[in-house]
């Protein structure tokens, strides 16, 4: 029966060991306080104009708060000091914690019976209560494990504090009791002791870890003094070996509870770094978001500028100057000109600062992309520019047609005034894992690269005409579809522009002239 039980035991642990996904060092991995390292940033890229500062990547997970904690200063919610090494950790943390104290458990307990049943000839056969209290053990120390592993809420600080104490109490009791009818005065199930001793330097203070010391070895005595009241006379070297075990009891619960803290201070210095770098963080993104206000402000204020001072100089000089007929309906003329343009510039500035909120279909992206190709066609042959669309027979993406139209053609319409005459703009869709990409191509560049990081910004234009929200207004389109547009290639050869939108499905490749 022993031997079954100790195999079935073995076979257990080893595929509870094997099932754990990551190493586990004694619970190394989630000591203390944690500071999670998240990404609730979507794949739309983060612009440097007026950034909120909300978006800061690097949050702390709130710990559990609870009477007589000390704290440290921090951010609100966030306790950098907390009196156990376990309270407030989440949910997988404290999971992983005691999962890998219930396999160590278990491990000893399987070592112990094989270790016994292998060395009968010196420790004796194991007795049916030793088994059958071993395999309440194991079944009771199992099922622990098992009820953590399904466990879906975190346990409160009290749950944790009255779990701990419960598995202290249980694991001297089972030792006892082991070491009680193992009936040898050099009993192997004192090991067992170990385990509350770490529980206790991982979870509680050095007063109480040195009590749980203290209590395993009065009760490592006490078995060798019940062996000596059933199997007199008393030995004394026994009773110096039962010392020199309690001497190992108290070295382990001390050192490991000075690496504990020792860790958990570190840990408390990693964090208020991390709070501070947030800190510094938050204010760079507020500076360069007042900064980026300051520049947006300066260019709305000189491309308004220029035509309200055509419109100003045109008007007086219509109404002051001694002109003919035909001048001054031209100085009208050039006013009203100025004005449109004006209205224009506002326009864009609106569709750039207040973007419409898009209505998501699945229509194909050939299709958009034929119609710019259809709509800026003629431009491109007045500059001998060929435009050519290709791409699969289906890419479907989720996205508002007009303003994706709108997107591509002012990457259309800068790719054919960038190229050369008798050159070629290329418009091509492809199908990825999670995205449909269309790419705006053209032979003639690259563009200046003190101009690059740039180039999305609005009112930034390297021509001598326009206003510099083309680009502007179409990254603002990616990024409100939960996608991204970026400069992918800027070569001498070619500049390639891409435009990312998530995907709905594939299909075939085609291409139309």
């Amino acid at each position: 029966m022993w031997k079954t039980a100790c195999l079935f035991s073995l076979h257990f642990v080893y595929i509870s060991s094997k099932s754990r996904r990551t190493k586990i060092f004694c619970g190394l991995e989630t000591w203390g306080l944690e500071a999670r390292v998240r990404s609730p940033v979507s794949k739309v890229e983060k612009t440097m104009l007026l950034t909120p500062s909300a978006e800061v990547t690097r949050e702390f997970t709130p710990v559990g708060k609870s009477d007589g904690h000390r704290q440290r200063t921090g951010p609100p919610g966030l306790n950098l000091y907390p009196e156990s090494a376990v309270m407030g950790l989440d949910l997988e943390s404290f999971r992983w914690q005691e999962s890998t104290f219930a396999i160590l458990n278990l491990a000893l307990l399987a070592a112990l019976l094989c270790g016994h049943a292998l060395f009968a000839a010196h420790f004796g056969t194991p007795t049916p209560p030793l088994v059958g209290v071993l395999g309440a053990g194991f079944l009771l120390q199992l099922g622990e494990l098992i009820w953590m592993q399904t466990r879906t809420q975190a346990l409160t600080d009290g749950a944790v504090r009255r779990l701990t104490i419960w598995l202290m109490v249980w694991d001297v009791a089972l030792a006892v009791t082991l070491g009680v009818l193992a009936d040898r005065v050099d009993s192997p199930y004192y090991v067992l002791m170990l385990v509350p001793i770490l529980l206790a330097a991982f979870r509680r203070s050095l007063r109480e870890t040195l009590a749980v010391v203290v209590t395993a070895s009065a009760f490592q005595f006490y078995v060798g003094w019940h062996f000596f009241q059933l199997h007199p006379p008393a030995e004394a070297d026994e009773y110096f070996e039962a010392g020199t075990i309690s001497l190992i009891f108290l070295l382990t619960g001390v050192l490991v509870r000075f690496l504990v803290n020792h860790l958990r201070r570190t840990e408390i210095g990693l964090a208020e770094n991390l709070t501070e770098l947030a800190k510094a963080r938050e204010r760079l993104l507020q500076e360069e978001k007042l900064a980026a206000v300051g520049r947006l402000s300066a260019a709305i204020a000189h491309e308004i500028r220029n035509p309200v001072a055509m419109i100003s100089s045109s008007l007086a000089t219509a109404r002051r100057s001694p002109l003919a007929a035909g001048e001054r309906e031209e100085m009208f003329d050039i006013a009203a000109k100025e004005a449109d343009r004006l209205e224009r510039l506002t326009n864009n500035f609106l569709a750039y600062a207040k973007p419409r909120t898009p209505e998501s279909q699945p229509p194909d992206v050939m299709d958009t992309l034929a119609y710019v190709a259809d709509v800026c066609r003629a431009h491109a042959l007045s500059r001998q520019v060929e435009v050519l669309v290709e791409g699969p027979e289906a890419a479907l993406a989720l996205m508002d047609a007009p303003q994706v139209q709108q997107a591509l053609l002012n990457l259309a319409i800068n790719a054919v005034e960038a190229s050369a005459p008798g050159g070629l703009v290329l418009l091509r869709a492809t199908n990825t894992e999670a995205f449909v990409q269309s790419d705006v191509e053209n032979g003639n560049g690259p563009i200046a690269e003190s101009a690059v990081p740039r180039i999305f910004e609005p009112f930034f234009t390297t021509k001598l005409s326009g206003t510099g929200l083309g680009l502007a207004i179409a990254h603002n389109i990616a990024r409100s579809h939960s996608g991204l547009l970026q400069l992918t290639v800027n070569t001498p050869e070619r500049v390639r522009f891409t435009l990312a939108l998530p995907r709905v499905a594939a299909g075939q490749v085609r291409t139309k002239a």
